[in-house]
C-alpha cells in the first residue's frame, strides 16, 4: 500500500496542458516549453498540484503529437530536453509536479522501429508491431479505426498489412512480444529518473489484442481489443518494474471501458495504476451513440452515469473528474450556456463534479470560461479526425455542408485546442506570429489577465473549488448518492463520511426552479460553503430552495450522529 504521502494526488487537482495550443514564447504560431514555464506563476496562483503536458516527444504531429517518432528526446518545436530540464526544476520549485503523457499503444509509422520493420519480413523490429496476411485479398478483418476507415493498412513491399487503430501513422505496437514490453519499462523510467513525476497512459486499456483476429459481425472490432485479455497482465508487469519504484502517479485512459475493469485497474492496492479516465459521461450528447450527430445532451442518462460510476468506484478505485480536455468540446458550450450565462453555468459545471470524488482535471482556459470557436468553414480545423470525418460524410455519404459544420462545432476536437486566451492583445497573447489554430473572436472579453483582475470571475472561482477539496475530507473519503436522479432540471448529490455531510444542488438549464430537498437532511444544522449566486452565503440553509439559471449551490452539515446513512 502507497502511503499518504505517496497518495497526493487524492486531494490535488492537475492542469492539463495542451503545449501546441497554451503559450508562444516567440513567434513561431504554435505553444513551447518556454512558453509554459513563463505562465508557471499563473497556475500557481490558481492552485493546481500538478500540470499533465500532452506529448512533446518528437513527432511528425499527425496527430499532434500522439504519433511519437522518439521517445527520448523533445519535439525542437516545443524546445530543447534544457528547456524540459528547466520546466521541471521550476515547477518544483513552484510546488508543483510535473505529469507526461505516454503513448505506448502505437508509435509512429517515422519510428526508427516501423522504419526498420516496413517493407522487411526480417527486420528485427517487424515482430514490434501487429502483421497479418490479407483474407481474400482484402484487409485482415473488417474493424474499423477510430479515425474512420479500416484499421488496416497494406505493406506493398511484403503484400502484409499493419494495424492502426488510429491514424495509418499510428501503428499499433505488439504487446505480446515480451521486448516491447522491455522498451516500454525503459521508455517510461529514463523519464522518472528526469524526476517526471507521473504519466497519463493514452488509450492503455486497447494494449492487448485478441490473437485470432477475426471479423465483427456486430461492431467495429472494438470488442476484440478493449480490455483485452492480457491488459491487466502487462499492466501490473510495468507498475511492479517501473511506477512502484519510482512512485509514480498513473492515470490510464480509457476507451469505452466498463467500471469492472476499471475497478481492476485502479483498485487501492496499487498494482496496476493510480487512476483511470473514462468517458462515458461525455457520450450523453451522442444520438444512439454516435458522435458524429448534433444533438442536446441527455440529462437524466448523464445523472446515471455519474451515479454508476461514482458508486461502482467508491472504495474499489478511483477516477479522474473531467469535463475538457483536448479531444473534447469546451464544456460551456457543450452543456451551459456560453452566452448569457456563461459565467454563471461555467462555474456550476465545475461544482458539479469538484465535489465528487476522483482527482479532479482542469484543462487550460477551463478555468476562464473559454468556448467554442465557432468555426464556419472546414478550412478552419486542423484536427485529422474532423477533416476525415468531414471527407466521409460529405463526399462519401452525402451529408450537407452546413450539416456537418454544425455537427463539427458541435463535437471537433479542435473546439478545444484553439489559443490560450490570455490577453485582449493581438492572438490573445498566445503568439507574436501567426497562430497555427485561429484563436476564438470572443477573446477581447474572455482571457486570464481579465478573470484574474475579477475576484468573481470563473478564475476565482476554480481556486476555491481546489482549495475545498483540501480542507473537506467528505470530498475526498465520502459516499455518493443521487437525490434526484428522475429530476428534469436539477442534479442534486450527497457526499456523506461519518462526520460530514455535504450537498451538492445544481440546476443545469437557464430556467428558474424550485428544489425540495429531503427531510432526513438536517440542512438547518448546515450552512452554505460555496455557490454561483452571492445573494444566499449569509442564509440559513432550508429544505425549499428557489434556484436562478445555472445557479449551484454547496452546503455542508456536521453530522451530530442522527444523519440518515
Amino acid at each position: 500500500m502507497m502511503t499518504e504521502q505517496q497518495e497526493w494526488w487524492r486531494t490535488a487537482t492537475i492542469y492539463q496542458i495542451y503545449p501546441k495550443s497554451f503559450c508562444d514564447s516567440g513567434s513561431q504560431g504554435t505553444g513551447d516549453i518556454q512558453g509554459i514555464i513563463s505562465k508557471l506563476d499563473y497556475l500557481k496562483t490558481l492552485g493546481v498540484d500538478a500540470i499533465w503536458l500532452t506529448p512533446v516527444y518528437c513527432s511528425p504531429m499527425v496527430d499532434n503529437g500522439y504519433d511519437i517518432s522518439d521517445y527520448y528526446n523533445i519535439n525542437p518545436d516545443f524546445g530543447t530536453m534544457t528547456d524540459f530540464e528547466q520546466l521541471l526544476a521550476e515547477a518544483h520549485q513552484k510546488g508543483i509536479r510535473i505529469v507526461m503523457d505516454i503513448v505506448v499503444n502505437h508509435t509512429s509509422t517515422e519510428h526508427a522501429w516501423f522504419k526498420s520493420a516496413l517493407g522487411d519480413t526480417q527486420s528485427p523490429y517487424r515482430d514490434y508491431y501487429i502483421w497479418k496476411d490479407p483474407v481474400n485479398g482484402q484487409a485482415p478483418t473488417n474493424w474499423e479505426s477510430k479515425f474512420g476507415g479500416n484499421a488496416w493498412a497494406l505493406d506493398d513491399a511484403t503484400g502484409q498489412y499493419y494495424l492502426h487503430l488510429f491514424a495509418k501513422e499510428q501503428a499499433d505496437l505488439n504487446w505480446e512480444n515480451p521486448k516491447v514490453r522491455a522498451e516500454v519499462k525503459e521508455v517510461i523510467s529514463f523519464w522518472a529518473e528526469k524526476g517526471v513525476d507521473g504519466f497519463r497512459l493514452d488509450v492503455i486499456n486497447l494494449i492487448s489484442k485478441q490473437q485470432d483476429f477475426q471479423n465483427d459481425d456486430n461492431g467495429d472490432g472494438r470488442r476484440f481489443y478493449t480490455d483485452g485479455p492480457r491488459v491487466h497482465q502487462y499492466l501490473q508487469e510495468i507498475s511492479e518494474a517501473v511506477f512502484q519504484q519510482y512512485g509514480s502517479v498513473t492515470v490510464g485512459e480509457m476507451s469505452s471501458t466498463t467500471l469492472e475493469h476499471c475497478q481492476q485497474y485502479s483498485s487501492p492496492d496499487g498494482k496496476e495504476l493510480s487512476m483511470v479516465f473514462n468517458f462515458h459521461h461525455l457520450k450523453a450528447d451522442y444520438l444512439n451513440g454516435d458522435k458524429w450527430t448534433k444533438a442536446p445532451f441527455d440529462f437524466l442518462q448523464l445523472k446515471q452515469i455519474f451515479s454508476h460510476w461514482q458508486q461502482g468506484l467508491h472504495n474499489k478505485g478511483w477516477g479522474a473528474l473531467f469535463w475538457c480536455n483536448h479531444d473534447q468540446p469546451r464544456v460551456v458550450s457543450r452543456l451551459g450556456d456560453d452566452q448569457q450565462y456563461r459565467v454563471e453555468s461555467a462555474k456550476m459545471l465545475a461544482t458539479s463534479v469538484h465535489m465528487m470524488q476522483g482527482t479532479p482535471y482542469v484543462y487550460q482556459g477551463e478555468e476562464i470560461g473559454m468556448t467554442n470557436p465557432g468555426y464556419t468553414s472546414i478550412a478552419q480545423y486542423r484536427d485529422v479526425e474532423s477533416t476525415n470525418m468531414y471527407d466521409i460524410m460529405v463526399n462519401q455519404q452525402g451529408v450537407s455542408e452546413a450539416e456537418m459544420l454544425a455537427i463539427l462545432a458541435q463535437k471537433s476536437r479542435d473546439n478545444s485546442r484553439t489559443p490560450m486566451q490570455w490577453n485582449d492583445r493581438k492572438h490573445a497573447g498566445f503568439t507574436q506570429g501567426q497562430p497555427w489554430l485561429e484563436v476564438a473572436v470572443n477573446y477581447p472579453e474572455i482571457n486570464a489577465e481579465k478573470a484574474v483582475a475579477d475576484d468573481d470571475s470563473v478564475f476565482h472561482y476554480y481556486r476555491k473549488l481546489i482549495k475545498l477539496r483540501k480542507e473537506l475530507a467528505v470530498i475526498t473519503t465520502g459516499d455518493y448518492t443521487d437525490l434526484m436522479p428522475e429530476h428534469p432540471q436539477l442534479f442534486c448529490y450527497r457526499r456523506q463520511s461519518d462526520k460530514q455531510t455535504l450537498v451538492c444542488i445544481n440546476n443545469y438549464y437557464g430556467q428558474e426552479t424550485e428544489c425540495q430537498l429531503p427531510e432526513t437532511l438536517h440542512v438547518k444544522q448546515g450552512h452554505y460553503i460555496l455557490g454561483n449566486y452571492s445573494d444566499h452565503q449569509h442564509q440559513v440553509p432550508c429544505h425549499q430552495l428557489a434556484l436562478k439559471p445555472y445557479e449551484c449551490r454547496v452546503l455542508l452539515i456536521e453530522n451530530d450522529g442522527s444523519q440518515q446513512a
